[in-house]
């Protein structure tokens, strides 16, 4: 038998805060978003954001997001996705 070894993405978890979503899984490569996802949060427009930054490079999505509020929270979802590619560049 012929076994195939395949690199599983180097996932790292953020912990929110502030926010809907409680956790924001996210790869980053070569400070290239490669994958996005959240948990909790609203659905449809947190698969949104994932699939606009997937293919970004991390700093150009890190400026477009920091900074963005929700309601009278300081913060929102794409703020604290910012953090987290922030923290995945670093980590990458």
């Amino acid at each position: 038998m012929k076994w195939i070894y395949i690199r599983k993405a180097d996932i790292m978890v953020y912990k929110t805060k502030g926010t809907c979503s409680t956790q924001i899984d996210i790869d980053v490569e070569d400070g290239i978003i490669k994958s996005v996802s959240f948990t909790n949060g609203c659905n449809g427009n947190l698969q949104g954001i994932s699939k606009l930054v997937e293919g970004m490079k991390g700093e150009d999505a890190i400026a477009r997001l920091r900074g963005i509020r929700c309601g009278m929270k300081s913060t929102s979802c794409p703020d604290q996705l910012s953090y987290a590619i922030e923290e995945a560049m670093k980590r990458a």
